[in-house]
């Protein structure tokens, strides 16, 4: 998290927020060395100190002996600073707390640090987070080589749809933020500035990185609640980051420094200046970048992380699609993040096509304008069934069956206390029905998200697999 104008935390000698030595104890953890520093906080390696055994969800977390402790001192700063420190914060943990993914960096503790004995530590806010081996930052500094941009590009993306379906903008992606395990995992990171949309849109502070804000932001005027942020802001970013990825660190927009390249961007927002990407970046990845960088929210918001996933869903597992190293678990995760099914074409159990739909049926609803107007079954339009409400959309959570706007399915039950899902409109609901498939699939049965029909059915609630 980069701040624009300003730099918090305590500050050292060199007027950088102070470093801790290895082995300085922070609560029950023991640090072994620092991984990274930002505006408002310095992120440390560290393990379970000598004697101590852990608590809280940190206890739980099997991953819990290696760690990464997120330090945000409060000590000495001026009210604001220190307020903006706190919602931070919280906005790290809420987030952690209600939108955790394969593709997001776990948050398994937080904790205020009482040190009277070290002043500048006293009050310090700390989060207990996953280790990641290193940063997208880091790969893309040592040239990239070898690396399997693909695959990274797709876990990105995968992380970005499931932040939006959860009704939050990360509103500071960039190659710092992007984690990268030593099992080749990928893991969004850093919700300081995370917002969680009301409607349309959220507020953030007026914070940020210059070189991912897209042209519209530096013209926003800060209301009392702060800078006004949509899920487009994070596509901007997206293309920006894909760039990057693609082109061995390169940015899409000329310029020596930060002020200069957000510059031309603002060139090219206008319309004065024509969006030039370098030669080296692929032909599909150059048309997805192309389509994130649109100049204007207007003309970027149809290209959400879901819709961008799907087309990356559907290069990999298209029929005419090249071959390519995916791992088999990446691949299946794709389809279930994008709720897109994208391998064999099976037919749910659908008939019928008018307004009204009889009490034992629903009605398939895209949020989606366009799919709604599509009626030639395009795969980027279809939507995906779950195997068990209760369990997220991982990629063992998700049949084959495709389905699209205005399908009608066979239903006889639902459930209340599912997973919650968020549509593209922002609705949420934790309610599915459980639908009948053709008896040629396999299961015969599926859940589809009540947010993904319009319909209310009188079914009665599910019973519990003992009791049938």
């Amino acid at each position: 998290m980069t701040p624009l104008h300003t730099r918090g935390g305590t500050p050292g000698p060199d007027g950088l927020p102070e470093r801790l030595p290895p082995g300085r104890r922070v609560g029950e953890w023991e640090v072994v060395e620092q991984i990274g520093t930002g505006g408002w906080s310095t992120v440390y390696a560290a393990r379970p100190a000598p004697g101590h055994g852990r608590s809280g969800s940190a206890a739980r977390s099997p991953a819990a002996a290696e760690v990464a402790l997120k330090i945000m001192p409060t000590a000495g700063l001026a009210p604001l600073q220190a307020r903006r420190i706190a919602e931070s914060a919280h906005r790290e943990v809420e987030l952690g707390r209600r939108a955790g993914h394969p593709r997001l960096i776990g948050l398994l503790d937080s904790f205020a640090l009482s040190a009277p004995d070290h002043p500048p530590l006293d009050g310090a806010l700390v989060l207990v987070m996953e280790r990641a081996a290193g940063s997208l930052r880091e790969l893309l500094d040592a040239g990239a080589a070898g690396a399997d941009r693909d695959r990274i590009a797709a876990g990105i993306c995968e992380g970005l749809a499931h932040l939006h379906r959860a009704g939050w903008v990360h509103a500071d992606l960039k190659p710092e933020n992007v984690l990268l395990g030593g099992d080749g995992s990928v893991k969004l990171s850093d919700f300081g500035l995370a917002t969680e949309l009301t409607g349309t849109h959220g507020y953030a502070p007026p914070l940020g990185t210059l070189d991912y804000l897209p042209p519209e932001r530096r013209r926003a005027p800060l209301g009392e609640l702060g800078i006004q942020v949509r899920a487009s802001a994070d596509i901007w970013a997206l293309g920006i980051v894909l760039h990057e990825l693609f082109a061995s660190g390169a940015a899409p927009f000329p310029g020596a420094t930060p002020i200069a390249r957000s510059a031309a961007a603002q060139e090219y927002g206008a319309g004065r200046a024509p969006l030039r990407l370098d030669p080296t970046v692929p032909p599909f990845w150059r048309a997805i970048v192309a389509d994130c960088l649109s100049p204007t929210h207007a003309s970027r918001a149809p290209h959400t992380a879901e819709s961008l996933l799907a087309r990356i869903a559907a290069r990999s597992d298209g029929p005419a699609a090249p071959r390519r190293t995916l791992r088999r678990g990446t691949r299946a995760a794709l389809l279930a993040a994008a709720l897109c099914g994208t391998g064999a074409a099976l037919s749910a159990d659908t008939t019928g096509s008018g307004p009204g739909a009889p009490a034992d049926t629903v009605r398939v609803f895209n949020a989606e304008r366009g799919c709604q107007e599509r009626t030639d079954h395009d795969r980027h339009c279809s939507l995906g069934l779950a195997i068990d409400p209760h369990r997220p959309y991982t990629a063992e959570n998700v049949v084959r069956t495709r389905v699209w706007h205005g399908d009608l399915l066979t239903a006889d039950c639902r459930v209340d206390d599912g997973q919650p899902i968020v549509d593209e409109e922002d609705l949420r609901s934790t309610r599915w029905f459980r639908v009948r498939l053709s008896h040629a699939s396999v299961p015969p049965e599926a859940w589809l998200p009540a947010v993904r029909t319009r319909d209310s059915p009188a079914l009665p609630a599910c019973r519990p697999p003992a009791a049938r």
